[in-house]
């Protein structure tokens, strides 16, 4: 068959099909593609019969030529094999025309005005997807008009396409639900905050599917880096085990905050989903109010007792901070749990491995009790430079800690907290 090298689906809708005697049979109602390799193949044209309701859908090796001047079959239509759209089949206008999707490569959300076919050998795939404003013009009928009146001012109005192989489609079926699962390599690389933009962007059932899709951590680092708001909606649409798993991996006073914003009877039977150990730290965070220091503390530190030396210290620090995401003290504890001291990750490393910890400490430290409002954590923290602060209990036992980060969010909101500069970007 004899095709153009490249050609938009916005025109091709626009042409009529013939049969191998010339007679109009219809118009291009639609292109249907497979997933294969990294571009969909056309497998097939919907067409829309004149004065007929039923569509017919003709083979794409039944088609002669496909030329500005129409579709023409290489058989007359009542010799076409009969067929009709497979499960696997995408259909290009239905399915992705107008829908949102992923540009891994751009870190955003798109819509797509048009897409684009290129011919490959005797195969014809789906190369681009056009987010600009050509393409909407292209569909329109105004892309030659428009061009040429730039034209004449001396403007140049560029093509925006992404290649098909960075983006990923709406799953068959699904809506605008997205599929990610062939992208997760690049989800891999990508930071945090940058998926947590990207699901930002979606409806509350595409977020879901988006995270869903993500392998468990990845998803997790994401969802801690979302707002509040659009957060609960993703979480509300996935189904209970696949959002206790996600919120198991949270660290847990994110956790504990998302849980708080959830229904009680949700949030319950979530608990109930989650590892029993896991579970019980949310429960017992949950039992503090949100904006106290109990409420934005972590369980999750790592001390040591105060009679053994650095090197023992430091293989207790190298097996427990395989758990901890956020680590830059060591609190150190009598035998009934008191915080007596603490020390820095620098310190440790160059230490004497044969100091005993209680002469490396510090034993002046600032702390607080759970009750502390989140203005006087974040005034403590900017006070005296810190990057976390032991919650202690009346008698002076370890509970957890406030890291920077959390304790700067009564000062400094979410949104513009992610205007700073990641200084730990994944590349």
């Amino acid at each position: 068959m004899v095709f153009f090298a490249e050609a938009y689906l916005s025109a091709l809708l626009r042409y009529g099909v013939y049969d191998a005697d010339g007679k109009l049979i219809g118009r291009v109602d639609d292109v249907l593609v497979r997933p294969h390799e990294r571009f969909p193949e056309v497998t097939s044209v919907a067409v829309r019969p004149e004065g007929d309701h039923e569509t017919l859908y003709v083979p794409w090796t039944a088609i002669r030529t496909a030329s500005a001047e129409g579709m023409r079959l290489s058989a007359t239509r009542e010799a076409l094999p009969r067929t009709q759209a497979c499960e696997d089949d995408i259909h290009l206008r239905q399915d992705l025309m107008d829908k949102q999707i992923v540009d891994v490569s751009g870190k955003r959300v798109v819509r797509v005005h048009d897409l684009k076919l290129g011919a490959v050998g005797t195969r014809v795939l789906l190369t681009h997807a056009d987010i600009g404003s050509r393409g909407l013009l292209r569909r329109l009928g105004w892309e030659h008009f428009t061009l040429g009146f730039l034209r004449l001012l001396h403007l140049h109005l560029p093509e925006r396409l992404i290649a098909w192989e960075h983006v990923r489609m709406p799953a068959q079926g699904q809506g605008d639900e997205l599929r990610v699962d062939r992208g997760r390599d690049a989800l891999r690389r990508m930071h945090p905050a940058d998926l947590a933009d990207i699901a930002e962007e979606l409806s509350a059932p595409e977020r879901a599917a988006f995270l869903g899709a993500m392998e468990e951590e990845i998803a997790a680092d994401a969802m801690q880096e979302m707002e509040p708001e659009a957060l609960v909606a993703a979480v509300n649409e996935l189904p209970d085990q696949q959002a206790a798993d996600l919120i198991d991996e949270m660290a847990p006073d994110t956790g504990a905050d998302l849980l708080a914003d959830l229904p009680q009877e949700r949030a319950d039977a979530l608990l109930d989903l989650m590892e029993p150990e896991e579970a019980a730290d949310l429960r017992h965070l949950l039992t503090y109010p949100e904006d106290s220091a109990g409420g934005l503390m972590t369980p999750e530190q790592v001390s040591v007792p105060q009679g053994i030396t650095v090197s023992a210290a430091l293989e207790i620090v190298r097996t427990e901070a395989q758990e901890i995401d956020n680590l830059y003290y060591v609190n150190v504890i009598d035998p009934e749990g008191r915080l007596v001291g603490v020390f820095s990750l620098r310190e440790l490393i160059i230490a004497d491995p044969h100091m005993l910890v209680a002469d490396l400490m510090v034993r002046e430290m600032v702390s607080v009790t759970p009750d502390a409002s989140q203005q006087d954590v974040a005034r403590l923290v900017a006070h005296y430079n810190l990057l976390a602060l032991p919650v202690v209990d009346d008698d002076n036992r370890l509970l957890g800690i406030v890291t920077a980060d959390d304790a700067i969010d009564a000062v400094i909101p979410t949104s513009f907290k992610k205007r700073i500069p990641k200084a730990f970007a994944r590349h």
